[in-house]
């Protein structure tokens, strides 16, 4: 399986990375804005996506819209710590198949890749 990171923060690319490696993951890229994750689509089709939703340049709804553009089979799980109720139904509406609130631990990040990827 094939994983595409996208948050501007470091430390939450770095720390799904570490949970991935958990996940039967083949190759994960990262990217920390999401023009930088629709630039890494052109040579990289991920079988999961996770997507930050306050980033600079392109928040994560638009780049989730983006995405689905072009690549209507990759899952994507939008992680975001706004715990707003209508954001996540937001998400799903622009193409998201699941969300899952930060701060996150390894097994409700397993629990929401999981429910995506069984979809």
């Amino acid at each position: 399986m094939k994983l595409l990171i996208v948050d501007d923060s470091n430390f939450i690319r770095r720390a799904i990375e570490r949970h991935a490696e958990s996940f039967n993951i083949k190759e994960i890229r990262t990217a920390n804005t999401g023009k930088a994750a629709l630039r890494a689509l052109n040579d990289f089709v991920p079988d999961l996506i996770t997507m930050d939703i306050t980033m600079p340049e392109m928040d994560g709804l638009t780049c989730v819209e983006a995405i689905r553009r072009v690549n209507a089979t990759s899952r994507i799980l939008v992680i975001s710590a706004l715990s707003d109720r209508s954001m996540a139904v937001e998400a799903l509406k622009r193409g998201a198949n699941g969300f899952l609130l930060k701060p996150f631990n390894e097994d409700s990040l397993r629990e929401a890749v999981a429910d995506v990827l069984e979809d």
